[in-house]
C-alpha cells in the first residue's frame, strides 16, 4: 500500500552508517572511562588545624593530567548523542590549554580532526600536548578566542564545542561517577565524612555547578556542606555573584590559568554557591611552591587557588571551635608552568610579591 498523499515525510535521509558511527563513537569513549581508575583523595598533612582535615581530589591523574578529561568526555557525549558530532566533523574548541588538551586526546580517540582557539599567552607545555595528541594550533588574544572559534567552526562545517556554554550541563549532575558522587563516596570512612564545605575554583563553571546540585540532591549534604567557589584576580566571577550583572567585563585575562573569565560565561550558576572568596594571584602561587614542600609534587596555580581558599576557611574553623572537613581539588600538574608560576624571573616581571603569604602558610606546615 502506498502512502497517503496527505502524510508529510520529514525523513533526513541519513543513512545506517550515521548511526553505526555513534554507537561506535559512544561505544569507544566508555571504554576508554571503563578503562581509567577513579582519581585519589588525599588527605593534606597540616599542623595548627586541631579537628580540621582538608582533602585533594587528585583529577591529575587522568590519561590527560587534569579535572577536564571529565569536561571533555561528557562534551563529546554530549555533542556525539544531540547529533552535532558526526564521522567527518571537525572539533573547534576555545581553551587556555587543559580543555584542549583533553578535547584533543578524545578527538584522536574517535578519528576527528582538533583545532584548539588559545590566547597568546597560553603556557608553552600546553601547547606541545595539544600538538602531542595531534591538536592543531590556533593562537589569538585572549578576548578572541569565542569569535574566533565560532568563525572556524561555521568555516570548516565543523562543532564549536563551546565549554564556556555547555559545561554546565553536559555532565549527569546526579550521579554517574561524576567528581561529585565520587569525591562524597570517598569520604565515608573518614572522621568527618560529611564536608563542611568544598572548595572549588570556576573556568567555565562547570564543575561547581555539578558540584552544587549534587549537594542539593542529596539529602546527608544539602544542610551540611557549602560550596564555596574561589576566584582569582582578572576574573568577574566573584563580582557577578555580588551584584548579578550579567554584563561585567574585565581588561585582561586571568593570570592563573584555567580559571577565571573576564566575562560571565553561560555556565557559571551563582545560585548554586553559599559563598565566595577572591584569592590573590600571589596568594595562589605561594601556596603551590608551600605544597611542593608538603606533597613533594608541583600542582598548577588553580590549585594552590583552591588550597589557599579551604586553608582560609580551615582558619576561620579552628578560630570558632568548630571541627569538620574540607574538600578540594588538584586540577592539574605544575610541570605544565615551569616557565611561569615556578620560574623566579617570571614572577617578578608580573610583579608579585609572595613572601607575606608564604608566611601565613608557613604556620601549616
Amino acid at each position: 500500500m502506498q502512502p497517503s498523499p496527505d502524510i508529510a515525510d520529514t525523513s533526513s535521509g541519513r543513512t545506517d552508517i550515521d548511526r553505526d558511527w555513534v554507537r561506535d563513537a559512544v561505544a569507544r569513549i566508555n571504554a576508554d572511562f571503563n578503562r581509567s581508575s577513579d582519581t585519589h583523595l588525599i588527605p593534606l598533612p597540616l599542623r595548627g588545624l586541631d579537628g580540621v582535615q582538608i582533602y585533594l581530589k587528585d583529577e591529575s591523574i587522568h590519561p590527560t593530567q587534569s579535572l577536564k578529561h571529565r569536561l571533555a568526555r561528557s562534551l563529546f557525549l554530549y555533542g556525539i548523542c544531540n547529533g552535532w558530532i558526526g564521522p567527518n566533523t571537525p572539533i573547534v574548541e576555545s581553551s587556555s590549554g587543559s580543555t584542549a588538551i583533553s578535547e584533543a586526546y578524545f578527538a584522536r580517540l574517535l578519528g576527528l580532526r582538533f583545532i584548539a582557539v588559545v590566547p597568546e599567552t597560553t603556557a608553552r607545555r600546553k601547547i606541545d600536548q595539544i600538538a602531542f595528541y595531534g591538536g592543531e594550533i590556533h593562537k589569538v588574544p585572549g578576548r578572541d578566542i569565542y569569535a574566533e572559534s565560532a568563525r572556524l567552526a561555521h568555516e570548516l562545517g565543523g562543532h564549536y564545542m563551546d565549554q564556556f556554554t555547555y559545561a554546565e550541563r553536559a555532565t549527569d549532575w546526579r550521579g554517574n561517577n561524576n567528581i561529585a558522587q565520587s569525591m562524597f563516596a570517598q569520604m565515608a570512612q573518614e572522621p568527618h565524612p560529611i564536608p563542611s564545605w568544598v572548595v572549588m575554583s570556576a573556568g567555565t563553571g562547570g564543575t561547581s555547578a555539578t558540584i552544587g546540585r549534587f549537594i542539593r540532591y542529596s539529602p546527608d549534604l544539602s544542610a551540611r556542606t557549602g560550596l564555596c567557589v574561589v576566584d582569582p584576580e582578572n576574573s568577574v566571577f566573584f563580582d557577578h555573584y555580588q551584584s548579578r550583572d550579567p554584563a561585567l567585563t574585565a581588561p585582561r585575562g586571568s593570570r592563573i590559568e584555567g580559571i577565571g573569565r573576564p566575562r560571565v560565561e553561560p555556565s557559571f550558576q551563582p545560585d548554586l554557591i553559599d559563598r565566595m572568596l577572591k584569592i590573590p594571584d600571589a596568594a595562589s602561587i605561594a601556596t603551590i611552591h608551600w605544597l611542593e614542600k608538603v606533597l613533594g609534587r608541583r600542582c598548577g596555580g588553580s590549585t594552590g587557588t583552591n588550597v589557599y581558599g579551604a586553608l582560609t576557611i580551615a582558619q576561620e574553623m579552628v578560630d570558632q571551635s568548630k571541627e569538620g572537613s574540607i574538600v578540594t581539588v588538584i586540577c592539574d600538574p605544575g610541570s605544565r608552568y615551569d616557565d611561569t608560576y615556578f620560574n623566579e624571573d617570571w614572577v617578578k616581571a608580573e610583579g608579585l610579591t609572595l613572601a607575606p603569604y608564604r608566611d601565613w602558610l608557613s604556620r601549616f606546615g
